[in-house]
């Protein structure tokens, strides 16, 4: 009689502890699956910036956890650190990114190495890119633009008032480096209410850009460009004028660095009368 108790009550037992079990085990799967696919998304990350000119000669540590990514490490400007987390959020699965990058300007006293990396660019990283040079462009500023990158194909999506901002957009994606298509899908209509207070907002704001930040995007643009060896173009700023300094190919190039930097935000005026033309010299 003791037994039959002892069996009934281990058989209850198992009855109870039977959906306990099959949650755990439902819950170690998810949990593995879960890790499974940060591992995943960091691996992505890492060669994002692994692949990148920009990016390639700084150590970044990646570590991913339920969607948000945290990254550590130093970079060389502001624009590399802001370049980084766009290319984070671009990694599918990716919702928020903790950008715990410091600045450390000394890392430009370091061997130029990465002159030599192969100058390619993955669908992140041009997406990210992409999304930079519109933001910082005094003419697309405002656009509200999807950028989409598959196989170094570019498309972009969204509203523009005019042709010329279209083009223009378009222009921007087709010079980056690595891209190349681009499907300029943007479509025309009448200035809505809230584009008009963008614009508005943004126009106001650019007096009060510092030269760092016309710097540092000026810097970027030239680097972005496929036609450019920005690397040889320095670049200065004091109180919104330009001026820019060092060595490029043509005259062609000479009036494109021209031409970039004149198009960033908070740009007053460039001057350019020492960037030299190679094998050129002064009359």
């Amino acid at each position: 009689m003791f037994a039959l108790k002892r069996l009934a009550l281990a058989c209850s037992l198992s009855a109870l502890l039977a959906p306990a079990l099959a949650q755990a085990a439902t819950l170690d799967t998810a949990q593995v699956s879960s890790q499974l696919q940060a591992a995943r998304q960091e691996g992505s990350i890492w060669t994002a910036f692994a692949l990148n000119r920009h990016l390639s000669p700084f150590k970044i540590d990646v570590a991913v956890a339920q969607g948000v990514a945290t990254l550590k490490g130093r970079v060389e400007n502001d624009v590399d650190r802001d370049l980084a987390e766009q290319i984070a959020l671009q990694t599918s699965g990716i919702t928020k990114v903790d950008n715990q990058l410091t600045v450390d300007p000394a890392l430009a006293n370091q061997p130029p190495v990465h002159k030599k990396i192969a100058q390619r660019f993955d669908d992140a990283t041009l997406t990210a890119t992409i999304k930079s040079k519109l933001l910082w462009n005094s003419a697309t500023q405002a656009l509200d633009t999807e950028v989409d990158t598959q196989g170094g194909v570019v498309t972009l999506k969204g509203h523009a008032q005019t042709a010329d901002a279209k083009q223009l957009a378009g222009d921007l994606a087709r010079n980056t480096s690595g891209v190349t298509e681009v499907n300029n899908l943007i479509s025309l209509g009448a200035a809505d209410t809230e584009t008009t207070r963008a614009e508005a907002q943004a126009k106001t704001t650019e007096d009060s850009l510092s030269d760092a930040w016309v710097t540092s995007k000026v810097k970027a643009s030239l680097l972005y460009s496929r036609n450019l060896d920005g690397i040889n173009i320095k670049v200065d700023t004091k109180g919104g004028m330009v001026t820019l300094t060092g060595v490029v190919a043509s005259t062609q190039e000479k009036t494109e660095a021209v031409d970039i930097a004149r198009n960033i935000r908070g740009v007053r005026g460039v001057d350019a009368d020492l960037l030299k033309v190679a094998g050129k010299t002064s009359a």
